[in-house]
């Protein structure tokens, strides 16, 4: 059961993002243990991060937490003198960001020697590109950096501010970036919505070589094993942000195309 898309689906950007996130690292490493093994262990590491989510999101793109209702004020019931009392209602409301503490899942390979850290693989989500929580992605980043592990990081979504200085990376709708230890360059691969996503170099320690993570075979094993196409609402607008009209354009005619060849799948 594929997607519409033949690259990245902007639909899993929504609420299935949390179980797209888990289940892409566990793909991750069934793929990578066979090409690292014996001299290497692939490991999934959980860690906590602070997050302030939008109350817009709560239910939606952070489905674990119970939905937070709007206030409404009781019914009055005057008392005494407070009956002749008119209360101004206030003329201004707006939403407050719900702090929270969300688990991340990140990819380790580690040398079996000494159980080191050689290589971490981060797929961002929203917590990772937001305050507080990118504040103190970015710092775990750089002392990763600091202790001479290579690190790819995996943005697959388009909402919210890369972490990286303004301009540093090429504008497109996902981006794979590969900081590779002892180097003063990042290694970079912007992808469009239309493309396919890349074949990732993952290092290794000196003097073995790289070895290959073909990420798109990943996803499209998550989305099949998932089934992903049997709950996603195709009929609607892919989650924010909105595509530009000449993607949506396309991605319309991508949907159109692949129901009329799985008409059992997804909503009419």
């Amino acid at each position: 059961m594929r997607s519409p898309f033949p690259g990245m689906d902007p639909y899993l950007e929504g609420y299935l993002w949390p179980d797209v996130h888990q289940a892409l690292a566990g793909e991750i490493r069934r793929r990578l243990v066979p090409l690292v093994d014996p001299r290497y262990a692939v490991r999934l590491a959980v860690y906590m991060l602070s997050d302030r989510v939008p109350a817009g999101e709560i239910g939606i793109t952070v489905p674990d937490v119970e939905v937070i209702q709007p206030h409404r004020p009781p019914p009055s019931r005057p008392v005494g003198e407070a009956a002749a009392v008119a209360i101004a209602p206030p003329p201004v409301r707006f939403p407050l960001a719900v702090p929270l503490v969300v688990r991340q899942t990140r990819v380790e390979v580690r040398d079996i020697a000494g159980n080191s850290l050689v290589t971490a693989i981060e797929i961002l989500s929203p917590a990772n590109k937001r305050p507080p929580g990118q504040a103190a992605y970015i710092a775990k980043r750089d002392g990763l950096r600091a202790r001479g592990v290579h690190m790819i990081e995996i943005d697959l979504l388009r909402r919210l501010a890369r972490p990286w200085p303004h301009g540093t990376l090429p504008v497109s709708d996902y981006t794979i970036v590969l900081l590779r230890a002892q180097r003063a360059e990042a290694e970079v691969w912007p992808v469009a919505l239309r493309e396919r996503l890349p074949t990732l170099p993952v290092p290794l320690r000196t003097p073995d070589p790289d070895v290959p993570l073909d990420l798109q075979a990943a996803l499209d094993a998550v989305f099949a094993e998932a089934r992903y196409a049997r709950t996603l609402d195709y009929g609607a607008s892919p989650p924010e942000p909105p595509l530009n009209e000449a993607d949506a354009a396309w991605a319309a005619g991508r949907v159109s195309a692949w129901r009329a060849e799985s008409p059992e799948v997804g909503y009419p």
